[in-house]
């Protein structure tokens, strides 16, 4: 069975600790929307498209790179094992990891997405199963894995110390996380000004969970800062950026008769989320 996902001397924070996790819990309710704008939304701005998270894959699997790709790739080079995906969405996390892996987990809250995850799971040829449900909630369900691996699912967990807790528990070699250096939707801040005079907040940021991750007391933690390179913002013309546009206004709860205005906007946007942070610890 996991161990130590309940309390654990090794994870008793000390009062800087706790101040840490308060403040990335209450930073992260800072980003809810406005209740009186949410109430006007046609769409719900959380959905996310199961397409986009497909193809994100596909490209992680056809061309493996990055930080955090390498340091679990590493561990499994050496000896393979089984790798554990919180989060996976379509597994652009851990299928680039199917060459040295003996068995991939899926764990996310989206039915959708883990089918996605198993069509290119089965396109890798891996051994692979799948959990539905929210972390930590579903850790007893997951077994011991070598590997965890959890890109970019961090900025939206409040209650961060049990998510890690559970993590290093079921984890044996190592825990990898990736998750950019600001908050995913910083780059929308100028739009929420624009469209609806809402000023958004700025924290918390990968920093506060170097911090949090440093006071838990878990060996061997690394964070390494490190870009991907590649062009900010939005290229074309308002007509070539409509697409984007479309599921741009639905997150600024915007109707979608508006996504021309948006289209235009969007053009004075630098949108560059390729400033990222790997932080890895030995379990």
């Amino acid at each position: 069975p996991p161990r130590g996902i309940g309390s654990s001397p090794m994870f008793d924070l000390d009062l800087y600790g706790q101040a840490m996790a308060e403040h990335w819990s209450q930073a992260l309710a800072s980003w809810a929307i406005p209740p009186e704008i949410l109430e006007r939304a046609e769409r719900d701005p959380w959905t996310f498209p199961v397409e986009r998270f497909a193809q994100r894959a596909e490209r992680a699997v056809s061309a493996p790179e990055g930080v955090s790709f390498e340091r679990a790739a590493e561990l499994l080079r050496e000896r393979p094992g089984a790798v554990l995906d919180v989060g996976a969405g379509a597994g652009a996390a851990s299928l680039p990891l199917a060459p040295w892996a003996t068995h991939v987990t899926a764990v996310d809250s989206s039915p959708e997405m883990l089918e996605a995850f198993d069509v290119g799971a089965d396109q890798s040829g891996v051994d692979h199963s799948t959990v539905l449900g929210q972390w930590p909630e579903v850790a007893d369900q997951v077994g011991r894995h070598d590997v965890t691996v959890v890109h970019h699912v961090v900025y939206n967990v409040p209650d961060i110390v049990p998510f890690l807790r559970a993590l290093d528990a079921t984890t044996s070699r190592r825990v990898v996380l990736e998750l950019p250096t600001h908050h995913p939707l910083t780059w929308m801040s100028p739009l929420w000004e624009r469209f609806h005079g809402v000023t958004r907040p700025t924290a918390p940021t990968a920093g506060d969970l170097v911090e949090i991750v440093s006071a838990l007391g878990l060996a061997d933690v690394s964070a390494e800062y490190w870009s991907t390179g590649g062009e900010a913002g939005f290229a074309g013309t308002p007509e070539d950026r409509m697409p984007q546009a479309g599921v741009v206004a639905q997150r600024l709860c915007l109707p979608s008769s508006r996504a021309a205005e948006v289209a235009e906007a969007l053009g004075d946007v630098d949108h560059d989320q390729r400033d990222l942070v790997t932080i890895s610890w030995t379990a």
